[in-house]
């Protein structure tokens, strides 16, 4: 195992009891589509926020967004980078416990695949691995709610090294108008929202 994976396993595993909730452990995970995919859950935690995923080199490297995705290219919106997650994680819908690491309910509010936009003068792509390292992400997302080019930055915000931006590009997907962050509160796996699943939680106890 490479030193690159077990960091990361330590990261994610060390925070949860897996005994306790119902996250799914380990990192080992495989692939369900050929093109990578990425999942957007809304989670409410200490606080409401999204967290945005997206499949590389095997995990899902993670980012909370405070305010959720926006399809308005002139909003740039928080996004704080956190440990990465298993590929398993992509589809976990649940209430995490009180007591345990992000306790709250989690839904999957948007998923599907995604395309690396990012290319070098000559026309080659850059990797996803190394477009992480240089803090500059562009991809284009083929979600339910959400699709078009967004664009994550490593902008330091702050002094916090963990402080990027995502930032929707000007396309087809680009919607001043619309809120979807606001106005579509349902999981596109169940049609649930997340009172819904915190009532069952209780239900279930």
């Amino acid at each position: 195992m490479s030193k690159q994976r077990s960091d990361a396993k330590s990261a994610y595993e060390s925070k949860r009891n897996f005994e306790r909730t119902p996250e799914p452990s380990g990192m080992a995970g495989r692939r369900t589509s050929k093109a990578p995919i990425f999942v957007i859950q809304q989670h409410d935690a200490t606080t409401l926020h999204f967290d945005f995923r997206l499949e590389i080199d095997g995990k899902l490297a993670s980012w909370a967004v405070p305010k959720g995705p926006s399809t308005d290219p002139r909003e740039k919106r928080l996004a704080v980078r956190v440990e990465d997650h298993p590929l398993a994680y992509a589809s976990f819908e649940g209430c995490i416990p009180e007591g345990e690491y992000g306790a709250g309910p989690v839904i999957v509010w948007d998923q599907g695949t995604y395309e690396n936009l990012r290319r070098r003068e000559a026309g080659a792509a850059v990797s996803m691995r190394e477009s992480l390292e240089d803090g500059r992400v562009e991809i284009w997302l083929e979600g339910e709610k959400i699709r078009g080019g967004y664009a994550l930055i490593h902008s330091r915000l702050g002094g916090k090294e963990r402080n990027w931006l995502l930032i929707k590009m000007k396309d087809e997907g680009s919607d001043a108008r619309r809120k979807p962050a606001k106005t579509e509160p349902q999981s596109v796996r169940t049609g649930r929202t997340l009172e819904d699943v915190r009532r069952a939680s209780r239900h279930h106890r």
